[in-house]
């Protein structure tokens, strides 16, 4: 089948590369006319294991288009994605910003030729679909289309995996047509026995940001009882061990830390909020979760001041890990930065390592030292802070730092390590809801 996807940023590439893949003919348009010209390089802008492969491969076998023009790719497409960027805080209100969203609407209306499914595959909000299909009606009357939402769930790190082995796939469809257009996409899919939710526009639209407040409200849960742990001397990885076992519960996103970031959760909070707000409904939970990430953030400041003796002014610290998660970087709302900013505007002298953020981070933090390796930003500093879990970080010639550092301060906000080697080796040693009076 012929595919358009508007938008090529994370979504958007991943999602066209993998149809791609799965063998439909795929353009991808994009208004970024430098963008464009290096994808059509076989040049890869986001940091994504596999993706530059496959990039290559699809290109090669002329499955995979990337252009600014939206003809011939829409009005020869079956189904067009919109997949634009849909940013935060739009007048900051915490709702989506949809601005990127329905101009892709008014630009599909124009070259629409033959029936076309346009689908929803950013996170928008609930109704955003009945919008796109007014905006389309008004601009480009008596067009034979139908609109469906079908939100993505993509882990940054392993969005080639989560594409191609989804846990499900859900659709939101008010057509038969357009329902079977879509299993025809998908077909590759039903050949592995993936789950599929067929439902409504509006259902589908919800389950996206109900899936990412859920496991946002199990991140701030743990990391309450992490900061519970410290005060009584319990270790919290075990009490998620514990917790996890229970099959009604998982063990997964119960992993003590300095909260979550990245360009999902924290919009998709705000956004829920707004979208509850908007419906006179009250979603306490979720408010108390947006709540706790903030303070977490501010704990772990505090954290790294108590670690330095209780004032960072002057102080070197060696930052390992920039990115909001390990395998990707991005670094939009990464804890790092917040924690970051707070220990600079103090006095703070800050070297950081990241293997793939460092770029990225640079543009929100110029003032910071980048380093070429864990080892040159950990020399002569007076504390290190491991802050993203990285698996380079996992196994770090930890007597070479010792040696290295200023002062024997390790700070692990992740708790990759064993408290008691640590401190056996010589660190004073902190780390996350693992015992009292680290």
């Amino acid at each position: 089948m012929k595919i358009a996807i508007i938008g090529t940023g994370y979504v958007g590439l991943v999602s066209g590369v993998c149809f791609a893949e799965f063998g439909h003919e795929v353009t991808c348009i994009d208004v970024d006319e430098t963008k464009i010209g290096r994808l059509q390089r076989g040049e890869i802008p986001i940091y994504e294991p596999r993706l530059d492969v496959l990039v290559h491969k699809n290109l090669n076998d002329n499955r995979l288009i990337f252009t600014t023009d939206y003809a011939p790719g829409v009005p020869e497409a079956e189904v067009v994605f919109i997949a634009v960027g849909t940013p935060a805080s739009r007048r900051g209100d915490g709702y989506a910003d949809l601005t990127y969203v329905y101009e892709a609407a008014r630009q599909i209306a124009g070259h629409l030729r033959d029936y076309t499914v346009v689908v929803n595959k950013s996170t928008v909000p609930v109704g955003t679909a009945r919008q796109v299909k007014r905006i389309i009606s008004e601009v480009s009357p008596g067009s034979s289309f139908d609109v469906a939402s079908n939100p993505e769930f993509l882990r940054e790190g392993a969005a080639i995996n989560d594409f191609m082995h989804p846990d499900r796939v859900v659709i939101g469809v008010d057509s038969d047509r357009a329902r079977e257009v879509l299993k025809a996409i998908y077909r590759p899919l039903y050949l592995i026995e993936t789950p599929f939710v067929m439902t409504t526009i509006e259902t589908a639209e919800l389950i996206k940001y109900a899936a990412n407040a859920f496991l946002a409200t199990k991140i701030s849960f743990i990391n309450e009882v992490a900061n519970l742990c410290e005060e009584i001397g319990a270790n919290v990885q075990d009490v998620a061990k514990g917790m996890g076992l229970d099959g009604r519960i998982g063990r997964k996103f119960l992993h003590a830390g300095p909260g979550y970031g990245g360009s999902c959760f924290p919009k998709d909070t705000s956004a829920m909020l707004r979208i509850a707000q908007e419906h006179g409904v009250a979603f306490r939970i979720v408010e108390a979760v947006v709540e706790v990430n903030a303070a977490q953030r501010a704990r772990m400041t505090r954290k790294v001041r108590h670690a330095l003796g209780g004032s960072e002014a002057g102080k070197i610290i060696a930052v390992l890990g920039l990115s909001f998660k390990p395998e990707t970087d991005d670094v939009r709302d990464a804890p790092a930065l917040t924690i970051l900013a707070n220990l600079l505007e103090k006095g703070a002298k800050i070297r950081a390592h990241d293997p793939q953020a460092m770029i990225e981070a640079a543009k929100v933090l110029p003032e910071v030292k980048y380093c070429s390796s864990p080892y040159e930003t950990c020399e002569g500093a007076d504390a290190v802070v491991l802050m993203t879990e990285w698996n380079e970080y996992r196994a770090l010639d930890l007597e070479r730092i010792l040696v290295s550092l200023k002062e024997p301060v390790f700070v692990d906000l992740r708790n990759v390590y064993v408290p008691d080697v640590m401190k056996r080796l010589g660190f004073r040693y902190y780390s996350v809801g693992r015992g009292k009076h680290e």
